[in-house]
């Protein structure tokens, strides 16, 4: 079958875990990229909507429910388990930052007793998503027999970067602001490199350190280089803090203190070749792949 496919029981099937034995199940690592269904891919929303078993936190819950990938929360009863029109019996388990050792856990010994599970992760969950815990954590429990595949989905880094036009259309990176997991000389030294290289950046979990970030690319980049600060980009009205974009200059990026609103807030930072575009109805962010003309194409 192809991966993602449906068997005649209406369970997920993965290339990745093609030859596991019958009586295992599949634990899907699901990216549903900004959360809201326009920008989910088609295999995300398969694999939630067969599996046995979905984690998921109350606002990707609130996401999946707007076109009935998940079934609404008053058809879930306190057990949190539901049966969905097709007659398929799911059971939902809200997850929390605090739980995630535990439900990766939980999802080991779900697969082991033959469900398919899947663990639901914003963007895509190996862009500082959910990835890397489930294989650490299958490392360290020793559950070398669960099979695991990743479904990716869209990045913030990619959905903010269609909102303001098409900044990442030469070399990019893209680099965490979080020193929760690496110390703060570590992320200067990358922003140093990535600045100095002329990657275009895009900054994550900007809720951290941003005015830090900025003054030190300021140091290798001109302050006319183009920024545009993204927030909550495919989310419409839907998330924490509003979807919202304005293209400033890293030298007046801290102005805009006020547009940083917390972990949905990227920073898109230009490099020596961003510039605007306008037509009749608003302005966009543009990076060429470099020293083309159109009859090049």
């Amino acid at each position: 079958m192809s991966s993602d496919s449906v068997d005649a029981d209406g369970k997920h099937t993965a290339a990745t875990a093609a030859d596991r034995p019958d009586d295992l199940g599949v634990l899907s690592v699901v990216g549903i990229g900004p959360g809201l269904p326009a920008d989910m891919t088609k295999r995300a929303k398969d694999v939630i909507e067969t599996a046995d078993c979905v984690i998921a936190s109350d606002l990707y819950q609130a996401f999946l429910r707007e076109d009935g990938t998940l079934p609404p929360a008053e058809q879930v009863d306190d057990e949190g388990r539901v049966t969905r029109e097709n007659g398929h019996e799911q059971e939902i388990i809200r997850s929390t930052m605090g739980r995630q050792i535990e439900l990766a856990k939980v999802a080991f010994e779900r697969v082991r007793a033959g469900d398919d599970v899947a663990h639901v992760s914003g963007g895509d969950p190996s862009v500082y998503g959910k990835s890397d815990l489930i294989f650490k954590m299958a490392e360290e429990e020793a559950a070398t027999d669960v099979p695991i595949e990743i479904v990716p989905g869209v990045t913030a880094a990619l959905g903010g970067g269609a909102m303001v036009g098409a900044p990442l259309c030469n070399d990019f990176c893209t680099i965490s602001l979080s020193d929760k997991w690496r110390g703060w000389e570590e992320i200067e030294e990358k922003l140093r490199a990535a600045a100095i290289s002329d990657f275009v950046i895009v900054l994550y979990n900007c809720w951290r350190n941003y005015e830090k970030a900025v003054d030190i690319v300021r140091e290798e980049r001109t302050d006319d280089a183009l920024v545009s600060i993204v927030n909550d980009a495919g989310r419409a009205d839907a998330g924490r803090n509003g979807e919202s974009h304005v293209i400033t200059t890293l030298g007046e990026a801290t102005a805009h203190d006020d547009k940083v609103s917390g972990m949905g807030t990227s920073l898109i930072i230009g490099n020596h070749e961003t510039e605007t575009w306008s037509n009749d109805y608003r302005t966009f962010l543009v990076t060429p792949r470099g020293g083309r003309d159109v009859e090049d194409f």
